[in-house]
C-alpha cells in the first residue's frame, strides 16, 4: 500500500450471493475510483453453530428473525467464484480482496496475492485465526470494533508471535514476549495497520469517537484507519482530515435490497463522491511545513501593505511616525520596519500615499 489513503470499497455480501451482482459490484468500485474492492469469505458452518442468533441490526435490516447459519448459507461465494471475481478485478484495474472468516476460507485467500488480509473486528479475540493470519506473512488490516486496548493489544501480541516465531504459544508470556521484544514490534510495524470500527449498521456519529484514532496510533505506534459504517460521507472525509490511511466503506447497487448490510451502505454515486472527497482532502492535507504555498507568492505584493506617507513629506524631513501609515501594495517598506524610521530622513519629495523610498 503506497503512502496515500487506500480506499477499500466494502461489497461485503451485498451479493446476495450471485456473482453476477459480484461481478457488477466490481464494475462500481472501479469507477468510483477505490483501490480495492472487498468481499467476505466463508463457510457457515465453520462460522457459526446452529444456536447463534442476528445480531439486532441483522433482523431489523432482513426483517426477519431467525439463526445466521441460515442467512450465511444464502451468502457464501464458492471457491470458484474468487477465481472469476479476481480475474475480472484484474480487467477492470481495481485490487481484489476478501476477508476470511475460518481457517479454511483464510488459507485460500493467502493464495491469491491480496493488497493485505483483513481481519474483522468480531475475530479480534480468535487468537488461531489470529496466528494463521500472521503465518501468511502478508499485509494485515485489523479491525478493532467492539474493542479496548487490551484487546487490541493482545491480538498484536498473537500475531507479534506469529510473525516471529514457529510453533503455538505455550504460555500467555510468551506472547507477551513477542510483542515487546525489538523484533516483534518491527515485525507489527512491517505488516499491520489497525482500523478503527464501530461494530454497529448503521452507526450514529455519536458513537465513532475519531479520536480514538489518535490513542491506538500513540499507543500502539502502528498506522491507522478508519471502518466506516455510519451513513453518509462525512466521517470518513474526517477520519482522512485526522491521518486515517486506510478508509473502508460499505457499499451496494441499491440500498432498498434485501440482505443484512445493504441499508447501510453507500450507493453507487454516493461511493463515487466519498473517493473524490477523500483524494481532495488527502491533497488539501499536504506538507506539516507552515509557509507560503507557490500559488501565493504572487498575491504578496497585492495583499500586503508598505509604508507610505500619510502627508505629503519634503525630502530631507525626518520619517516620524506621524507622518508615515501603510497601505497597499506591498512593493515597499514593510510595516513591520514602520518604527525604526524616526531616525532617517526622506531622500526626496513623497506627496501622499507614495511609498518611502527604501
Amino acid at each position: 500500500m503506497s503512502s496515500s489513503v487506500f480506499f477499500i470499497a466494502e461489497a461485503g455480501v451485498n451479493h446476495n450471493g450471485s456473482l453476477d451482482l459480484a461481478r457488477q459490484l466490481v464494475d462500481v468500485a472501479a469507477e468510483a475510483g477505490a483501490n480495492a474492492v472487498k468481499f467476505q469469505t466463508f463457510k457457515a458452518e465453520n462460522l457459526v453453530t446452529a444456536a447463534a442468533r442476528k445480531a439486532q441490526y441483522q433482523i431489523d435490516n432482513t426483517q426477519e428473525d431467525g439463526g445466521q447459519l441460515a442467512m450465511l448459507r444464502r451468502l457464501e461465494l464458492a471457491h470458484e467464484d474468487h477465481e472469476a471475481l479476481l480475474a475480472h478485478c484484474r480487467d477492470r484495474g481495481i485490487a481484489f480482496m476478501s476477508t476470511g472468516f475460518d481457517s479454511e476460507s483464510l488459507a485460500m485467500l493467502g493464495t491469491l496475492n491480496m493488497p493485505a488480509l483483513k481481519i474483522p473486528s468480531g475475530d479480534i479475540t480468535c487468537g488461531p485465526l489470529l496466528l494463521q493470519a500472521a503465518r501468511l506473512r502478508q499485509k494485515l488490516i485489523v479491525s478493532t470494533g467492539m474493542s479496548t486496548l487490551g484487546d487490541i493489544e493482545q491480538a498484536l501480541a498473537v500475531i507479534a508471535f506469529g510473525l516471529t516465531h514457529d510453533g503455538t504459544p505455550s504460555s500467555r508470556a510468551e506472547l507477551e514476549e513477542a510483542y515487546s521484544s525489538a523484533e516483534g514490534r518491527q515485525a507489527l510495524r512491517d505488516h499491520v495497520t489497525l482500523l478503527h470500527c464501530v461494530t454497529q449498521y448503521p452507526a450514529p456519529a455519536s458513537a465513532v469517537h475519531l479520536r480514538a484514532m489518535d490513542t491506538m496510533r500513540e499507543a500502539f505506534g502502528l498506522p491507522v484507519g478508519y471502518s466506516d459504517h455510519t451513513l453518509g460521507l462525512e466521517v470518513s472525509i474526517a477520519a482522512v482530515a485526522r491521518g486515517a490511511t486506510v478508509i473502508e466503506k460499505h457499499f451496494t447497487l441499491d440500498r432498498t435490497m434485501p440482505g443484512p448490510d445493504h441499508a447501510a451502505s453507500l450507493e453507487p454515486a454516493e461511493l463515487k463522491e466519498l473517493v473524490r472527497c477523500i483524494r481532495t482532502v488527502e491533497q488539501a492535507l499536504g506538507s506539516t511545513i507552515k509557509g507560503p504555498a507557490p500559488e501565493e507568492l504572487g498575491n504578496r505584493r497585492v495583499a500586503r501593505r508598505s509604508v507610505v506617507a500619510a502627508r505629503p513629506i519634503a525630502a530631507g524631513e525626518s520619517l516620524t511616525l506621524d507622518k508615515l501609515t501603510s497601505k497597499r501594495p506591498g512593493e515597499g517598506i514593510s510595516p513591520m520596519d514602520i518604527w525604526f524610521l524616526g531616525d532617517r530622513t526622506a531622500r526626496r519629495d513623497h506627496d501622499l500615499d507614495d511609498l518611502i523610498a527604501p
